[in-house]
């Protein structure tokens, strides 16, 4: 082979294996999971007319105990490359409807696991500055546990507090058969989170119930509804 087309031959595997590689850093981690619909109170599928900006709605997915933040911005959420606590980036969707208003995100703080509970919830969306941060801005994920703040709008990435990593975020479409969850990607915590809290979460929902995936849809209530108290911290 004569040596230019050596080198041409050369340069384009390292092109290819570049992209590749590329290609690995951006296409996860994503994990499929069930296509399941998002269904209101009335017990139809909810589109994103049907959430009101700035109140903080909850579902379950993709396991029956690990809740998930459903919010409609007052603005577009672009989508955005992201990082792990791994180092691994991925590529955030961004909001989906009309507006690309619509998000969701795993209810489940990156730091320590706090999570919304049919109880108590310290973890919530806070359209003014949380009062124990008035220097930060709204329309904000806030955990009370350490004071992370987390920014949905941008996939929510960590604004500040000691959270190592974005909020999982939940895969949605948006079609004629209204929002649908279609999967969970960036840094899922699932493992942990049911190591951690496994003996409580059989308590309330029956041994092995906790982890079984969701099946039928996902029923949305407001934090209000899930939780019967919210800690304004």
């Amino acid at each position: 082979m004569p040596s230019c087309s050596r080198r041409r031959f050369l340069g384009l595997c390292s092109a290819l294996a570049a992209t590749i590689a590329g290609g690995r850093a951006l296409a996860g981690p994503l994990q499929a999971h069930p296509r399941m619909p998002l269904i209101g109170s009335d017990g139809r599928p909810l589109g994103p007319e049907d959430l009101m900006v700035g109140e903080a709605y909850v579902f379950c997915y993709p396991y029956r105990a690990t809740p998930c933040f459903l919010l409609r911005l007052d603005r577009p959420a672009p989508p955005l490359t992201l990082e792990t606590e791994s180092g691994r980036r991925y590529r955030w969707q961004g909001g989906v409807g009309p507006e690309k208003t619509v998000v969701a995100f795993a209810a489940i703080c990156s730091h320590r696991l706090t999570y919304p509970t049919p109880a108590v919830s310290f973890i919530g969306y806070r359209v003014q500055p949380p009062p124990a941060l008035p220097t930060a801005t709204g329309g904000v994920i806030h955990c009370c546990s350490e004071n992370s703040l987390y920014d949905p709008a941008r996939g929510a990435r960590v604004l500040s507090g000691p959270a190592p990593q974005p909020l999982a975020a939940v895969a949605l479409e948006d079609g004629e058969e209204g929002l649908m969850a279609t999967g969970v990607y960036g840094g899922t915590l699932y493992k942990r989170f049911f190591d951690t809290f496994g003996f409580r979460l059989d308590l309330e929902y029956g041994a092995g119930r906790a982890r079984q995936r969701v099946s039928g849809g996902c029923p949305v209530v407001t934090l209000a509804q899930y939780s019967r108290q919210r800690m304004l911290c």
